[in-house]
């Protein structure tokens, strides 16, 4: 599959460079790429980038949450939700900076060989793997939307003696899958484009 797709890219390339050789214009390379994908790729980001940031800030919030919990305890009563709140705040945390995590490139991940390879190599072979992940994101989104409903349905609550409702954090955490995934498939554009000897940044 990664043979082909190299084959792919240098047969269309090599075309639509040929011709723009003749016409001097980039219209097939756009044709190539639509400006719909371009679009779509630059949106994605702008709004996971500006969602990614304001997620960053509620580290601060857990401290603060985590912090009042240990004054409580230590010089008052303790209280039911903060545990529990805190944990909220993390779930937030992870989701909702997560696709903006991707973006950027900063997940940790363990390199053998992949650091040597060549970028448009890293771009093949990720323009492959990255397809496990869509569909992944795919089936947690389905889930994620079903037990939404369900919290919403029923009025689901905690099992904890704060006992909130789920519904709340169901929804933010459906809503960072949706994000992911439309992150997901951006970077598979990014990555496809990449193999083809351009770029859509």
């Amino acid at each position: 599959m990664q043979v082909l797709l190299a084959e792919i890219c240098v047969r269309r390339v090599g075309a639509a460079r040929h011709r723009m050789d003749k016409t001097g214009s980039h219209s097939e390379w756009e044709r190539m790429m639509p400006e719909a994908i371009k679009f779509y790729v630059r949106w994605v980001e702008k709004v996971n980038r500006i969602i990614g940031r304001f997620a960053m800030y509620l580290i601060f919030a857990i401290l603060g949450v985590l912090l009042y919990s240990s004054i409580t305890k230590t010089f008052f009563f303790p209280s039911l939700w903060t545990l529990e709140m805190a944990q909220f705040l993390m779930v937030a945390y992870f989701l909702l900076g997560g696709a903006y995590s991707m973006q950027i490139d900063s997940h940790v991940r363990m390199d053998l060989i992949y650091g040597a390879w060549k970028p448009k190599t890293k771009a093949i072979v990720d323009a492959i793997t990255v397809l496990f992940l869509v569909f992944y994101l795919a089936f947690l989104l389905y889930g994620g939307i079903s037990s939404t409903q369900y919290a919403l349905e029923y009025n689901e609550t905690s099992y904890s003696a704060w006992s909130p409702p789920m519904a709340p954090i169901k929804i933010v955490m459906t809503f960072g899958v949706f994000m992911m995934l439309l992150q997901v498939i951006a970077i598979f554009f990014k990555d496809v484009a990449t193999a083809c000897g351009e770029s859509l940044e």
